[in-house]
């Protein structure tokens, strides 16, 4: 992402996961893990709208973690189906950001995953933000976001998202509850919105 990007390796449930660290200039408020869209549609750390969600949580103080999901970049194993990418996505979380304020965002693909992650971890620690954006409802099973994180929850869509309808995650948003922000005009990977998406980001990342 810049410069300053560190790559590592972590050792992850099918071998080893390649990770992006992007720290902010001072004292971090937490970690920020942010999950690509689908591995085998191109999806990668180096997407980006999972670049331009790590920069907004970078510049909200976060420490921004992109990884790739198993079979992608250096990150060992093969796709599967999201069951094992949640393997992945927890593994990052206990690797790297066991303590301390935990931000959870994904994108696509990333934001399904995100979402059964969130399932998982609401009740054995606490989650301060989950930002879900072009959340693939009409192709995945998403799960719902606990009613006490809705307070902290950003649900992003593009009006004119043609590979993830935005009816499908108003389907799925509406028993919950939970509000959607619509980005006028907006298609899945945000094209010429990409800041606005970072500054709808950075106003729920920032302190």
């Amino acid at each position: 992402m810049n410069a300053q990007t560190e790559y590592l390796l972590l050792n992850g449930p099918a071998g080893p996961i390649e990770l992006a660290l992007d720290r902010p200039a001072g004292d971090s408020r937490g970690h920020a893990v942010i999950a690509h869209p689908h591995p085998l549609f191109g999806g990668t750390l180096s997407n980006k709208v999972v670049q331009t969600l790590g920069r907004a949580a970078v510049q909200g103080g976060w420490t921004a973690v992109r990884f790739n999901f198993r079979g992608v970049g250096r990150s060992a194993g093969q796709y599967d189906e999201g069951r094992g990418e949640l393997d992945d996505l927890l593994s990052v979380i206990e690797g790297v950001a066991d303590d301390g304020p935990l931000c959870l965002a994904g994108f696509s693909f990333g934001a399904f995953v995100t979402s059964h992650a969130v399932a998982r971890l609401h009740a054995v620690r606490p989650i301060d933000r989950v930002l879900l954006v072009g959340t693939a409802a009409s192709r995945f099973q998403v799960e719902a976001v606990p009613a006490e994180l809705h307070p902290q929850t950003l649900v992003i869509h593009g009006e004119s998202d043609d590979t993830v309808p935005l009816s499908s995650v108003m389907d799925w948003a509406r028993p919950q509850a939970l509000p959607v922000l619509v980005v006028p005009g907006g298609g899945h990977f945000f094209h010429g919105q990409l800041p606005l998406l970072k500054d709808l980001a950075l106003r729920h990342l920032a302190p």
